[in-house]
């Protein structure tokens, strides 16, 4: 009963902006990007098409919608965070945000228009950065390769083995040790790491290795600032 009546009380909700995005979210987390349609979306609001383009202007504006959506629930550090933490705490961040959502980064990708949402966001990193040592083409770049790691990672993550538990063992990937020597010994080095963590603690420590790596270049190639002591 309790459910029956919970269904009607969103179905009588006014329909806004916000609930069309969120249900384009929940679908597209679903079922997968593909999936998203004018007619899906109001399908799943419990409406007929026609009546989302009062709060959308086409398909287009409601992927840009989720994109604005999926980028606000990435932590953004307080200004005055220093540099490397505040981007470790942004990566850290944004990958398990893509990992909830596991179409966000493509359509974050493909929205190529910079909503005021959206430069807000690259605003504040920026900031973040240039006050900490980047000039602006440094921050640009910064900015730029941090992102490429993160989609880069995360989207490869997601097609990876799938684990039920935390320390869920891989399964074994047998290499012919006679013919394949190299990728046999660094298989069998990794297997029995990861066999000691589970699957998502490896993920993740694959995750921070590469990002340090990533932050150590940065770090290098930065004008530190003294911060007057």
């Amino acid at each position: 009963m309790a459910t029956k009546k919970t269904a009607r009380a969103r179905a009588r909700a006014p329909l806004t902006r916000d609930r069309v995005v969120e249900a384009a979210l929940a679908l597209a987390d679903k079922d997968g990007v593909e999936a998203l349609s004018m007619r899906t979306v109001a399908a799943k609001l419990g409406v007929e098409a026609m009546s989302l383009y009062r709060h959308v202007a086409d398909k287009d504006d409601l992927l840009l919608g989720v994109a604005d959506r999926v980028v606000s629930e990435i932590e953004l550090p307080p200004s005055g965070t220093p540099w490397r933490e505040a981007m470790r705490r942004r990566a850290m961040s944004a990958r398990a945000v893509f990992l909830r959502h596991p179409s966000a980064g493509i359509i974050v990708e493909s929205c190529a228009t910079m909503t005021p949402a959206r430069l807000a966001y690259a605003d504040t990193i920026m900031g973040l950065l240039m006050a900490d040592g980047f000039d602006q083409m440094l921050a640009y770049r910064a900015f730029l390769v941090l992102d490429s790691y993160i989609y880069g990672f995360t989207m490869q993550e997601m097609s990876w083995p799938k684990p039920t538990s935390p320390n869920e063992l891989p399964v074994a990937v047998e290499v012919p040790l006679d013919r394949f020597p190299h990728f046999a010994a660094v298989m069998g080095a990794v297997m029995g790491k990861v066999g000691a963590r589970g699957l998502v603690q490896a993920h993740a420590d694959e995750f921070t290795f590469g990002l340090e790596l990533v932050l150590d270049a940065l770090e290098r190639a930065r004008r530190p600032v003294s911060r007057g002591r």
